[in-house]
């Protein structure tokens, strides 16, 4: 089966048509204000219309609260909801509402910091293992940092959920190492496809999708 390939952070129609003719499975859209990716709801309405249906539409958010939520629904109505902040697993339960998969972020950076995926694996549909923000960092991911993947392989070995994404840091250089050290179902990039903060490079996603299938 194919590694599944999201990309994320797309705000703009060149890259975001970069990633769909290369065949992304997931398209990611961040609503998230302090993030250089960060999108309105204007211009997620106009990227939804041009995915089409040729990919599940990802929109991320921070603690978002439920009206901020319900906007993002009726303006893109997204395929997955992903939870990048602090939401606890009572949380995602009641986020069950609204009717979307979720996915949850799980900051790694130490063998500890995985027992909290436990709480979550649950309640969210996916689970995406990103790098652990540094301390006082203004993101909670698309640092551009890696972790220690050795961790992740553990965990999958010892019988950990099997639905699940690896994050952090990833470029076309290194996802094929990546998903052949932890056995990564699936990947998700950002950073690591961008000339700047929150400027993808057509190019860098195309180059980062055929690395990732060769894998």
């Amino acid at each position: 089966m194919s590694v599944i390939v999201k990309i994320c952070g797309l705000n703009s129609p060149e890259p975001l048509e970069a990633a769909l003719a290369g065949g992304a499975d997931m398209v990611g859209f961040v609503f998230f204000e302090k993030s250089p990716r960060h999108i309105d709801l204007a211009t997620a309405r106009n990227l939804s219309g041009q995915v089409r249906g040729r990919a599940d539409k990802v929109a991320l958010v921070v603690d978002a609260d439920n009206a901020r939520i319900a906007a993002i629904i009726e303006a893109m109505a997204p395929d997955w909801l992903q939870l990048h902040g602090a939401e606890s697993p009572e949380r995602i339960v009641a986020l069950r509402a609204f009717g979307l998969p979720i996915m949850k972020a799980i900051g790694v950076g130490e063998k500890a910091d995985l027992l909290r995926a436990a709480a979550y694996e649950g309640v969210a549909d996916r689970l995406l293992f990103d790098a652990k923000p540094p301390k006082n960092a203004a993101l909670p991911g698309g640092n551009g940092l890696t972790f220690d993947w050795s961790l992740i392989h553990d965990h999958a070995a010892r019988g950990g959920r099997k639905d699940w994404l690896l994050s952090g840091g990833l470029n076309a250089e290194n996802v094929g190492a990546a998903i052949r050290l932890t056995g990564a179902p699936g990947v998700d990039v950002s950073s690591g496809v961008e000339i700047s903060p929150g400027k993808k490079s057509a190019e860098k996603i195309l180059a980062f999708i055929a690395a990732a299938r060769a894998a």
